[in-house]
């Protein structure tokens, strides 16, 4: 009884008038960062700190919250009508959206991305509310050698799709993965503070910066793309005449794949709970899943090439995965991303410590939050709703104007990093790569996908090996672990041959007839 109460009364103070005002505020500040190319919703959250100091706890959560849980959604939008990502962890969304972009079907990717991305953070808020009172020993059921392997089931995932067909791809997969885990590897150590691949360079010593990688390696090839075509982002395909159709067409598809959007939603709940792994892994993996629940190797095939189920697969967990980064957060004071981080830093402000007393005494600031997550999307959705059709008309516009404009964010984006030169070589460098990828037809998801996790890898690796020495490869929920990984990188394999085996037993029954 008192959970309900307390659930109740989480609704009356995110409904009062002034925490109306502070979250109408915040969904502004957010949709206006996600949208920019570049800017981290992490920097935003914490220029905004200062500001929350005279607010009461409630007024300050849905401020804060409420910015930070539209990031990804407006983040996506630009992925879609650029293939630049608005925000680092909505690139999966450039797989498939920015392609259907291309072939005049922003509109149809926009409302495909904003409905899965509204049903994803009502689950995520649902699954929220029921998981807080059991939250503890989910959480602490997962040591680091458990982390560590879920982070090698994401990266399987991921190289399993490589982008074709055939056991020759999927080592192809396993190979880029593998290189974007040795970019991870420079700078120092994290177990004994020797310097790696640095060749004497300062900027090197705390490794490749992530920013200047994620705009140059997805941004700039879509941009000499775009400046070699000559023409608009369309080309010479017309997008619809009234957007509405194609917006309406992409809500119906969302709906239409609706256990899709669970399972991908399922998805970036559970890994949002695990601290470290963050939102470009959730939307990896359920990209990876839409593409292997296809029927038929065809159909994989088509992902990457403007396959809706690639843009409904990452929307969904693109806020899903806000739920689940909230329960570590609170109860053990572990944020699950950087914007969680900045966003404990806002609690610590106002008075509010992680921990038990989220749990108990405040437990209605703790549901409070998640009645924020559903009320900031279900606010910001529908006013994306409504400009759509200013949106997706950018994609007809001629490419020489816009391109000089693109690319002062994308350079901007880059440089804000570490406000040091050495970002924009690094933006250069990795634009290039990114390019000649693309060009010779490499998959470029496991090269970025093995940069990310790397150092978080190499971290757990190393204190699993100091906490349980060799025997953690014999835990339980590790051999789960890597029997999950071994599955998900045969299936696209055995799914495939069992297809020809029952095609080939089909056409032998035809001859015999």
């Amino acid at each position: 009884m008192d959970i309900f109460n307390s659930l109740i009364d989480g609704l009356v103070l995110i409904l009062q008038w002034k925490s109306i005002i502070y979250l109408s505020l915040g969904i502004v500040i957010g949709f206006c960062t996600g949208i920019l190319p570049g800017l981290g919703g992490g920097t935003a959250l914490a220029l905004m700190l200062p500001f929350v100091f005279r607010m009461a706890p409630h007024e300050g959560i849905a401020f804060l919250l409420g910015m930070h849980a539209v990031l990804a959604t407006t983040g996506e939008l630009t992925s879609i009508l650029f293939g630049i990502p608005g925000e680092p962890i909505t690139i999966a969304m450039i797989m498939d959206g920015f392609p259907m972009a291309k072939k005049g079907e922003a509109g149809r990717a926009m409302g495909a991305a904003l409905m899965s991305s509204l049903i994803g953070s009502f689950f995520g808020a649902f699954i929220l509310i029921i998981c807080i009172p059991i939250v503890r020993p989910l959480v602490l059921a997962l040591g680091t050698p458990e982390l560590l392997m879920v982070m090698v089931i994401g990266l399987t995932c991921i190289a399993s799709l490589s982008g074709g067909k055939g056991k020759r791809n999927l080592v192809v997969g396993f190979l880029a993965g593998g290189i974007g885990f040795l970019f991870s590897l420079v700078g120092e150590d994290p177990q004994t503070g020797i310097l790696r691949f640095t060749f004497g360079s300062l900027y090197l010593y705390n490794g490749i910066p992530l920013v200047p990688v994620v705009l140059g390696f997805f941004a700039i090839p879509e941009l000499i793309d775009l400046r070699v075509r000559g023409t608009s982002i369309a080309g010479n395909i017309p997008i619809e005449g009234d957007l509405s159709k194609g917006v309406v067409q992409g809500l119906k598809d969302a709906l239409r794949n609706f256990w899709l959007v669970i399972r991908c939603s399922t998805i970036g709940y559970g890994i949002g709970i695990l601290p470290g792994l963050g939102g470009a892994v959730a939307q990896w993996v359920a990209y990876a899943h839409a593409a292997q629940s296809a029927k038929s190797a065809e159909e994989r095939a088509g992902f990457g090439k403007g396959d809706v189920r690639g843009v409904i697969g990452p929307g969904s967990a693109s806020n899903s995965k806000e739920g689940g980064g909230i329960i570590p957060t609170i109860a053990f004071g572990i944020p699950a991303t950087p914007g969680m981080a900045v966003l404990m830093g806002g609690l610590l402000l106002m008075g509010l410590v992680p921990g038990p007393e989220m749990l108990t005494e405040n437990l209605h600031l703790t549901f409070s939050m998640a009645w924020t997550i559903a009320l900031s999307n279900f606010i910001c959705v529908p006013a994306c709703l409504l400009i759509l059709n200013h949106l997706a008309k950018i994609t007809t516009v001629r490419g020489s104007r816009i391109l000089p404009i693109l690319m002062v964010f994308v350079f901007i984006g880059a440089y804000s990093t570490n406000f040091k030169t050495g970002d924009l070589i690094v933006l250069m460098l990795s634009g290039l790569t990114g390019y000649f990828m693309v060009r010779f037809g490499l998959p470029r998801p496991p090269l970025f996908m093995g940069f990310i996790i790397g150092n978080l890898a190499e971290m757990y690796f190393g204190r699993s090996n100091a906490i349980y020495g060799s025997s953690w490869i014999y835990r339980p929920g590790v051999i789960v672990f890597a029997l999950i990984a071994v599955g998900v990188a045969l299936y696209p394999v055995l799914t495939d041959r069992m297809r020809k085996n029952t095609m080939g037993d089909r056409g032998g029954l035809h001859e015999r007839n």
